[in-house]
């Protein structure tokens, strides 16, 4: 019997093997089926809606080697990106910037019919190539591109369209922006500078410019007239910028630099306003560069109203608050705005001293001979949230947005002055309160007065009683033991 049955359980182990071996070829041939079935061009008629099954991206187009992808990227469950996906990684290269969300639905289509078009028959057409093109194509190296065959001719391509990522060898244009995917930090080009922008101010382009790296020159000088600068990622491990020639004027060194790395690599702009240079490794993306490296130096690392100790992490200019996500303040001090006009120039004013802004040497400002003048010049202007002082220079730094974050320094003469607006639901949540009160008093009142009426007339009834022909009184104040009550008693009987 134990013979019998080890050489049972031998098999079933053998069965169990097999079993699992066929398992995983065919799980890894339907895979290869299923990517095989994924075409690496788009030609005229091609249409394609998001698939409600899919929880993260729908592969419509693939490049040869099988490394990039454009499709449909879920995002806050509902929405989607078009975008090129670095396959192994899931990691988003590239989305077409769209002028507002664009659902996962049935109703959203992507077509190519010369132009690629995102369209949903709510809003229109949401975004396209404005082309006409023969074939959609992603090249080995993520450049989606529109090209016409019998000219054997570009007509688009994402790299002249980056959205917050830059890969290698891609050219950066001053005609061109890296925008962050939350919107609010932006790296251009100037004349011979990389700048990086915070739009805190919705009404203001680029923004407030919180960092400036100007070309070093120091192996080649930038020369007046002969074009513009741009910005190329090396293969070497440096972001380069040039003018004309294959010789930069400005190198930014990454952690890698002259390092035989094998992988690909890429930039992006952060959600805090760093930008950041990563390379991967076959397995994950290394950090490789930060055009940052103090977090205090960022343009908001502790949010509005946040204060950054060096070394020592985030508090609050109030001293009273804890820092949250987004700040130290409710959310209707994060939008700028008129003080005056919409919000009756209601606000309430909190002062610091020992502070400053970490971007002040690219702000303008206005010598004034005391805090004083610099805080009636941020009073009397309704645009102005907020005004930073320095005693030992007289410079009056005015802020037309909320205030962000502030770098806690040790001179007590660089002082603040800050607007904070009082609540824009307040007076709103006031009058309706005030109003559901005074409705409700009014109906107590008038219950009250009903109540009361219908007390008076009962006990008017109570005390006078009713008097019945005879005289004889029956009201509810009656002495039964009366004579003429036991008559009345006798009658019925």
């Amino acid at each position: 019997m134990d013979g019998f049955g080890l050489h049972f359980n031998s098999g079933n182990w053998i069965l169990l093997l097999t079993s699992f071996f066929v398992l995983c070829i065919s799980n890894w041939w339907s895979s290869a089926a299923e990517a095989s079935t994924v075409p690496q061009e788009l030609l005229k008629g091609f249409k394609a809606t998001p698939n409600p099954s899919v929880s993260s991206f729908q592969p419509l187009l693939s490049d040869s080697n099988g490394n990039y992808s454009l499709g449909f990227l879920r995002v806050n469950k509902n929405q989607l990106n078009l975008a090129v996906y670095h396959i192994q990684s899931s990691e988003q290269l590239w989305y077409a910037r769209t002028p507002g969300l664009t659902r996962w639905a049935h109703s959203t289509e992507l077509f190519f019919n010369g132009s690629l078009v995102l369209s949903d028959p709510h809003t229109g057409v949401l975004w396209s190539t404005q082309t006409d093109g023969d074939r959609v194509w992603l090249s080995n190296t993520s450049n989606l591109q529109l090209q016409k065959l019998d000219e054997v001719a570009i007509l688009w391509q994402s790299f002249d369209f980056p959205s917050d990522t830059l890969v290698e060898n891609q050219n950066f244009t001053s005609a061109m922006a890296l925008v962050s995917s939350n919107g609010l930090y932006s790296m251009r080009l100037g004349s011979d500078f990389i700048g990086f922008y915070a739009k805190f101010n919705p009404g203001t382009d680029p923004g407030q410019i919180y960092l400036k790296h100007k070309a070093l020159e120091a192996k080649a000088a930038i020369v007046k007239g002969q074009g513009p600068i741009h910005v190329i990622l090396m293969s070497d491990g440096y972001l380069g910028m040039f003018q004309t020639g294959s010789t930069p004027v400005d190198v930014q060194s990454f952690n890698s630099f002259q390092q035989n790395i094998s992988g690909i690599r890429r930039v992006r702009i952060e959600p805090d306003g760093n930008l950041k240079g990563y390379f991967w490794t076959g397995s994950s993306w290394i950090v490789d560069y930060q055009a940052i490296s103090d977090p205090c130096e960022l343009p908001s690392s502790c949010g509005s109203y946040g204060l950054c100790r060096p070394g020592e992490g985030c508090s609050c200019l109030d001293n009273r608050t804890e820092p949250i996500s987004g700040g130290c303040v409710s959310s209707e001090n994060h939008i700028s705005g008129d003080l005056c006009r919409a919000y009756d120039n209601k606000y309430k004013v909190l002062r610091r001293s020992g502070v400053e802004l970490p971007y002040k040497k690219l702000m303008g400002y206005k010598k004034m001979e005391s805090i004083t003048q610099c805080e009636n010049a941020c009073e009397l202007n309704c645009t102005c949230w907020g005004a930073l002082y320095s005693n030992s220079s007289g410079f009056c730094y005015m802020l037309d947005y909320p205030m962000q974050t502030l770098v806690a320094v040790g001179d007590e003469t660089k002082m603040g002055f800050f607007k904070l607006r009082e609540g824009a639901g307040k007076k709103k949540v006031g009058t309706w309160l005030g109003l559901g009160l005074g409705l409700l008093f009014g109906a107590i009142l008038i219950l009250g007065g009903v109540i009361g009426l219908f007390w008076y007339k009962l006990r008017n009834r109570g005390v006078k009683g009713y008097v019945d022909e005879e005289g004889i009184g029956v009201g509810p104040y009656k002495d039964l033991g009366a004579a003429s009550f036991r008559s009345i008693e006798l009658c019925e009987r």
